[in-house]
């Protein structure tokens, strides 16, 4: 990865430690030949530099999806709420003015490919993806949605990498951890770690 794209990552909001931005960076590099890399999350593009990064240098597309609204835990009166990235015309949370210019900073503009929108939704009109990352609501219902509609879009081969994975209970949510245990019951064989990021193949 380059150096300076790496510093950028570094200065992006976002929750993911440099050590595993440079993990899921490797990831992708490892398959981003074999099609298009997806991350299901944008907030401000954090890990969109690192996917974008391993895309670009393989010819490859990274389509990042994201309501841009935040998951529950960014609302107000939450842990993770940043109040300046409200909207003040409509006193709604938007990271999508943040992503675009994270995009154009970094010079990924005709590699990364925001898609605005719900998830789930996306992924029933989507083919298959040599890459996929699921990084959005941590919530027992957006996390084991956003599994049930992107993990069959894994090509044979393919990753799919998982953020925020803790099995101690006491270090996070409990489910980006189940939708892993669910990955590895469905077939996904361990692939790569790097502190709370895992990675598995199809």
């Amino acid at each position: 990865m380059k150096p300076e794209l790496a510093a950028l990552a570094q200065r992006v909001k976002g929750f993911m430690p440099h050590n595993e931005g440079l993990a899921l960076y490797r990831a992708g590099a490892e398959v981003a030949a074999l099609g298009s890399l997806v991350e299901i999350g944008s907030y401000c593009g954090k890990s969109a530099v690192y996917l974008g990064a391993a895309a670009a240098e393989a010819g490859s597309v990274l389509f990042t999806i994201d309501h841009h609204h935040g998951s529950e835990e960014m609302q107000a009166g939450w842990e993770h709420h940043d109040a300046e990235l409200v909207d003040p015309r409509t006193g709604l949370m938007d990271s999508l003015p943040v992503l675009r210019q994270t995009i154009s900073e970094a010079g990924l503009d005709d590699t990364v490919v925001p898609i605005v929108g719900d998830s789930v939704t996306v992924a029933s009109h989507f083919g298959a993806a040599a890459l996929v990352f699921i990084d959005g609501g941590h919530g027992t219902a957006p996390a084991h949605a956003d599994y049930e509609a992107w993990s069959p879009k894994v090509r044979p081969g393919g990753l799919l990498a998982i953020h925020d994975v803790f099995a101690d209970p006491a270090d996070g949510g409990r489910p980006p951890y189940e939708i892993w245990l669910r990955a590895l019951e469905d077939g996904f064989v361990e692939h790569a770690a790097e502190g709370s990021l895992r990675v598995m193949r199809r």
